[in-house]
């Protein structure tokens, strides 16, 4: 274990106000970035500590990005540390967010917007799968965790289930794996037993819980008995709050929900919208998943009674990064002192394994959607299973999208220009040939 050192209250401020304006290019990047500032330059975290706190973090719903700041603020000094770093970290993102969701309002329809934005749906098109091909390398180890994904595939793309009953079926299958096959996860021996609570620590954690819990439903309590529950305002708030506990394998797993339901059943947003907050949200530093952000803004924009659409829409987009980002502190703050014992539970670790195989699937389900919305410009209705499902009219085919795609697939699977270099130059591209 290398030798650290405990940075003073203002230090740990500025570093993470840096941090939280560079955290630029997705989880995987912001996690890099926080790796060679805390534990390589200033050894503020042990490295084995830094892994280890990591993989707690892929235990809990949400942005592992933002609790991992979160945590780290936390080890160095306890609750107003974890505060003020899980602050930094994201507040950058939700002001550049806002300002770009004001502008896409404002320019949404002209034609030089929309032929941009058609690259940048393209490039997200390419990043999606890119994100796909990176996890399931990652997550999908054994027959079993495929057979997951592909079990998670069909229920949600083809037999339309909903994305929290996919990931708790997954969750269950991994448990009874661990239990009486823990070869078809990977392990040579049963899952070993959680190891017993202490009582002081326990209660700890069971009152912080309950504190963090009412002020993340504060917010929504106030909207609920000053608006009524029938407010846009309170549906997107809770709606929102859901998905932040039950959305495990970061954005891209949000995004499936999303597209599921919120350009679904409820038809807040488009699938274009969808795929415009996305593009937005990887320009942005923080975590991918402020695109919720977006879509919040743009769904009180619409139903801004009774207020005006700007003001509808910034409460709307504040209340969404709040309910979204406030329950990461809920977790690290009560179930950071447990780490070490839950790193031992086996069975848990089953069940995240499999909970991951099926995030896989619900990622390949939202990259066919984003294809077949992108790609084909009509699409019909049709019932399947008693619920209403969208098919492409086939003969719709845009040989323009389907041109970027190719040419943004090309820049992010065979050059070296990344996630930003290739939304930008397929931003150029969609504008230069679709006003040509």
């Amino acid at each position: 274990m290398t030798e650290t050192t405990k940075p003073t209250l203002s230090e740990l401020t500025a570093e993470f106000a840096r941090i939280g304006c560079l955290s630029f290019g997705g989880p995987a990047g912001q996690i890099a970035l926080m790796h060679r500032r805390v534990v390589d330059e200033r050894a503020w975290v042990d490295e084995g500590d830094y892994l280890a706190a990591l993989n707690f973090c892929h235990l809990l719903p949400g942005p592992e990005a933002q609790q991992l700041a979160t945590w780290i603020g936390w080890r160095l000094h306890g609750t107003l540390g974890g505060m003020i770093s899980g602050l930094l970290f994201v507040l950058p993102g939700v002001a550049v967010m806002l300002g770009l969701s004001l502008l896409y309002v404002a320019a949404v329809g002209l034609a030089w917007f929309d032929a941009l934005f058609l690259g940048v749906k393209a490039a997200v098109l390419a990043i999606v799968a890119q994100a796909l091909i990176r996890i399931a390398g990652r997550a999908l180890k054994t027959g079993f965790h495929r057979l997951l994904a592909v079990a998670a595939f069909l229920a949600m793309a083809v037999f339309a289930v909903d994305f929290p009953w996919v990931i708790g079926a997954a969750a269950l299958a991994g448990l009874v794996a661990a239990r009486w096959r823990p070869a078809w996860i990977g392990a040579g021996h049963t899952a070993a037993a959680p190891p017993q609570a202490g009582g002081p620590m326990l209660a700890a954690s069971l009152r912080t819980a309950l504190v963090w819990g009412v002020i993340w439903a504060s917010p929504l309590a106030l909207v609920a008995m000053t608006l009524g529950f029938d407010h846009i305002l309170w549906e997107v708030g809770a709606f929102f709050a859901k998905l932040a506990v039950v959305t495990f394998g970061g954005a891209y797993a949000v995004l499936a929900y999303m597209a599921q339901e919120a350009a679904g059943p409820l038809g807040w947003v488009t699938a274009a919208q969808m795929a415009d907050g996305l593009g937005l949200a990887e320009t942005t530093p923080g975590p991918l998943i402020l695109v919720t952000q977006h879509i919040g803004f743009l769904t009180a924009w619409a139903n801004p009674d009774p207020f005006t659409p700007v003001v509808a829409a910034v409460l709307a987009a504040l209340l969404v990064s709040w309910v979204t980002f406030a329950p990461c502190f809920l977790w690290i703050f009560a179930l950071a002192p447990w780490l070490d014992r839950l790193r031992a539970v086996a069975a848990l670790q089953a069940a995240l394994a499999a909970l991951t195989a099926a995030v896989v699937g619900a990622i390949a389900s939202l990259s066919l959607w984003f294809a077949l919305h992108l790609l084909f410009t009509r699409h019909t209705s049709a019932v399947w299973l008693g619920r209403v499902v969208e098919q492409p009219d086939l003969t719709s085919l845009s040989p323009l999208a389907l041109g970027l795609a190719l040419f943004a697939a090309l820049l992010l699977f065979r050059t070296r220009a990344g996630v930003f270099g290739t939304l930008a130059a397929s931003a150029v591209a969609g504008l230069v040939v679709g006003l040509l």
